[in-house]
Parts: structure tokens; C-alpha cells; sequence
């Protein structure tokens, strides 16, 4: 199945987090929390003001990003577990 986001929506697949601890302890599963950085598979065109004007995104396909928490809406695509959540929940783009 392929997805297209409208307006400001962007796509995104979490990136998994740390296994262990710096001092090497595992974490089990069940005291992990969800990451908030992720990958964008796909972004809208952009929303449009009041005056009519198109804004675009600052966000585009590959970009590594940090998001809230909580942010988006999770869907499960071809057996993969996406987001799917507006340019306003994205913090800051991860560069290396």
C-alpha cells in the first residue's frame, strides 16, 4: 500500500532505541519507552495561510527527526508501524 500525507501531515517510521544503558545494563521491553526520533518516509505539500499563500515543509523523505512524545497518530502499514502526524509535532531535524 502506498500513502501519500495531505497538507502539513508527514509519515514516519520510529527509530528503535537503545538496547543497553551506557553502563551496559539491558533494558527489558517492558521498561522501554516509545523513541521520539524517526525517519520521514513521506511528507505533504505543505498547508496554505490565510492569505491563500502556500507554506511549505521543512521536512522532506529521509530526514531524521525527534518528535513529542505523543505526537501522531499510529498506523500499521504492510505489517509496519508507522505515524502519521503534523510538521508542528516535529522538535528539530537530526543532522549528523
Amino acid at each position: 500500500m502506498k500513502l501519500k500525507p495531505l497538507h502539513d501531515r508527514v509519515l514516519v517510521k520510529r527509530l528503535e532505541g537503545e538496547e543497553t544503558t551506557k553502563g551496559g545494563i539491558i533494558i527489558p521491553d517492558t521498561a522501554k519507552e516509545k523513541p521520539m526520533r524517526g525517519e520521514v518516509i513521506a511528507a505533504g505539500p505543505g498547508k496554505t495561510d490565510d492569505d491563500g499563500d502556500h507554506i511549505k515543509m521543512s521536512v522532506k523523505k529521509g530526514d531524521i527527526i525527534l518528535f513529542n512524545k505523543y505526537a501522531g497518530t499510529e498506523i500499521k502499514v504492510d505489517g509496519v508501524e508507522l505515524l502519521v502526524m503534523r510538521e508542528d509535532d516535529i522538535l528539530a531535524i537530526i543532522e549528523d
